[in-house]
C-alpha cells in the first residue's frame, strides 16, 4: 500500500471501481488496463479506501487520533444488513445493490425511521451512507445523524463529505450554528434560518436583518420566505420597511407575508380596496354581489405588492382585483356578508364569479383558513386547473379530512389520461401513510384503469406515491388485482405488493429491539 500511496495523489484515483470490474472481465466488454498485478493493486487500494472512508495520502504521514466514541446503540443486525442492501454499490449507475428498481424510494424512509430510533450505523456502512447522502441532499440530515461522531471525523478528512460539518444535529452548540450561517451553502443557510425561526422567531428575524443589505436579491427572496413560520405582529415593522426593497420579487413576498397578518396595516389597506371593489347590492331578484375592479394601479397599490401589469394574460383590472382579494383578510367578508358558505352562495355575474372564487381560494391558503378551505372544496374541482387549486386547499385541512375528501374524489373519477395530473396532486397533499379508506379508493381507481386498458407507465406518478404511502396491509389486495389483470398491470401490481411487504419488513427490523423490551 505504501508504494501505491506514493504513486497516487489524494485527489486522483487512476481508475474507478466500475472500470476495474470491466478490466477484469473476459469477452467483448473487457476494457484494457495495465498488467494483472497493477489491476489487483488498484482493486486493493480502492477497497481499502472505500472501507476506511479516507483518501490515499503520502507515505509516512503522521497517524491521526481515532474518532470519538459513539455511545448510541448500533443498528440491529437485520436492519444493518437491510441498509447494506439499500445503499448504492460502488457502481452508482446500477441504481443500488438491491434488485428492486424502486429501492431509492425506500432509503429515505429507512433513514428517517432509523434516526428516530436513535441508532448509529455500523462503521463499515458510514462511508457508503455519506456517499449516498452526498448525491441526494434530502438524505443529509438523517445520514449525518446516523453517522454521528464518526461521520464528522471522516468529513474532516474527506472533502467529498464536508456537507456533514455543515449539517446541524440535535445538541449542536451555538458556535456550530454560527459556522453554518457564515460558511454553509445557500440551501444549508435557508435550513438553518428555518430551524432557528421555529426555535426563536425573534432571533431569526434579527439574524436576517443583520445581513440583509449584503445578500443577493434571489437569496433575500428565499430567506424572507422562511419567515412564514411563526409569523406574528412583531415582524410587521421590519416587513413594512422591506416593502421598499430594491427587488420587486422581494417586495411582493413581503406584501404577501403582511397580508397573512389580519391586523396588519397592509391587510387593512387591502380590505378597504376590496370593499370598494366588491359590494352587496339589493336588486329586484334579491341581494347579489356587484364587482367594480380598480381602473388603475396607483403608487400605493404598487408599494403594497400589486404589480402594475398582469403577468398571467388576464385583463389588468381582473388581475388587480385578484391580487387585492387574495391579500384581504377573509374575516372581512364574514363580518360584512356572513359565513364562508353564505358568501360563496351569493349570486354574482358570470364575468366575475370565477375570479372571486379563485382569489378567495388563494386567500384561504395564504391565511390557512380551514373554514374557507372547507367551503371552497365543498363542490369539488371541475377542471385540471381547479384540481391544482384544490390540492393547495387540501393542505389547509387536517390530514384525516384531506384523505377523506380525496377518497371521495377518486371514487367519482377514473384515473384516465385527463385526470391523472389531478389525482397525483391530490394524493401528494395527503401525508403518508394513507388511512385505510384512501388506500382502498386508490386501489379501486387503479383497478378501473387496468380494466379500461390503460398503461401502467402512464400512471407512474400515482404509482410512485402509492409505493410510499399505501399501508403494507394493502399487499394482499394488490395480489388479487394482479391475478385478474393483464400482463403489464399484473407485473406492476406484483411489484407494488412486494415493495409494501419489503417496507413493512424494513420497519419491523428497526423496531425489533423496542418490541422485545415491551414484551419483557
Amino acid at each position: 500500500m505504501t508504494r501505491l500511496q506514493e504513486q497516487q495523489s489524494a485527489q486522483d484515483v487512476a481508475a474507478a471501481w466500475p472500470d476495474l470490474v470491466t478490466a477484469a472481465l473476459l469477452g467483448t466488454d473487457r476494457r484494457p488496463l495495465a498488467t494483472a498485478p497493477e489491476l489487483l493493486d488498484q482493486a486493493a487500494l480502492q477497497a481499502v479506501q472505500r472501507r476506511s472512508g479516507l483518501r490515499a495520502g503520502p507515505a509516512g504521514a503522521a497517524a491521526v487520533a481515532p474518532a470519538p466514541e459513539d455511545p448510541r446503540p448500533p443498528l440491529p443486525e437485520p436492519a444493518a444488513r437491510r441498509l447494506a442492501m439499500l445503499l448504492p454499490g460502488p457502481d452508482a449507475s446500477s441504481g443500488g445493490s438491491g434488485s428492486l428498481a424502486n429501492i431509492s424510494e425506500l432509503l429515505p424512509q429507512y433513514l428517517t425511521a432509523a434516526a428516530g430510533h436513535g441508532y448509529r450505523v455500523p462503521s463499515a456502512l458510514v462511508p457508503p451512507l455519506l456517499d449516498a447522502a452526498r448525491a441526494r441532499s434530502e438524505l443529509r440530515g438523517d445520514a449525518a445523524q446516523l453517522a454521528g461522531p464518526l461521520g464528522r471525523w471522516l468529513a474532516e478528512r474527506n472533502p467529498d463529505w464536508r456537507y456533514v460539518l455543515r449539517t446541524p444535529l440535535p445538541g449542536d452548540s451555538d458556535q456550530a450554528d454560527e459556522r453554518l450561517w457564515q460558511e454553509g451553502l445557500f440551501a444549508e443557510r435557508v435550513t438553518h434560518l428555518t430551524r432557528l425561526r421555529r426555535r426563536d422567531p425573534a432571533a431569526a428575524r434579527e439574524l436576517l436583518r443583520s445581513c440583509w443589505s449584503t445578500e443577493r436579491a434571489e437569496d433575500r427572496l428565499l430567506f424572507l420566505d422562511a419567515l412564514q413560520e411563526r409569523l406574528s405582529a412583531e415582524d410587521e415593522p421590519w416587513l413594512e420597511t422591506v416593502l421598499s426593497d430594491r427587488s420587486k420579487n422581494v417586495r411582493l413576498t413581503a406584501a404577501e407575508l403582511l397580508s397573512t397578518l389580519p391586523g396588519s396595516a397592509l391587510a387593512r389597506r387591502m380590505a378597504e380596496r376590496a370593499r370598494a371593489a366588491v359590494r352587496l347590492t339589493d336588486t329586484a331578484d334579491g341581494p347579489r354581489l356587484t364587482v367594480h375592479p380598480p381602473t388603475a394601479c396607483d403608487a400605493a397599490m404598487l408599494r403594497d405588492g400589486i404589480p402594475a401589469t398582469s403577468p398571467t394574460g388576464r385583463s389588468e383590472r381582473a388581475f388587480w382585483l385578484g391580487e387585492i382579494l387574495a391579500a384581504t383578510p377573509l374575516e372581512t367578508w364574514q363580518r360584512d356578508l356572513g359565513s364562508p358558505a353564505e358568501v360563496l352562495a351569493l349570486p354574482v355575474s358570470d364575468t366575475w364569479a370565477a375570479e372571486l372564487r379563485e382569489a378567495w381560494s388563494r386567500a384561504a391558503v395564504r391565511q390557512n383558513d380551514t373554514g374557507w378551505a372547507r367551503a371552497l372544496l365543498a363542490g369539488g374541482p371541475a377542471t385540471g386547473q381547479a384540481a391544482g387549486g384544490a390540492a393547495k386547499l387540501l393542505g389547509v385541512l387536517p390530514p384525516l379530512e384531506r384523505a377523506e375528501w380525496t377518497a371521495a374524489y377518486l371514487d367519482r373519477h377514473s384515473l384516465d389520461a385527463h385526470s391523472l395530473g389531478e389525482a397525483f396532486q391530490l394524493l401528494v397533499a395527503c401525508p403518508a401513510p394513507w388511512p385505510e379508506p384512501l388506500g382502498r379508493a386508490v386501489l379501486r381507481a387503479l383497478a378501473r384503469v387496468a380494466d379500461g386498458g390503460g398503461y401502467p407507465w402512464s400512471h407512474s406518478g400515482v404509482l410512485g406515491v402509492a409505493e410510499r404511502a399505501l399501508a403494507p396491509e394493502s399487499a394482499g389486495a394488490l395480489d388479487a388485482l394482479a391475478a385478474g389483470a393483464g400482463s403489464a398491470w399484473a407485473e406492476m401490481f406484483t411489484r407494488l405488493a412486494a415493495t409494501l411487504r419489503l417496507r413493512a419488513t424494513m420497519l419491523a427490523e428497526l423496531a425489533e429491539p423496542a418490541a422485545a423490551v415491551e414484551r419483557l
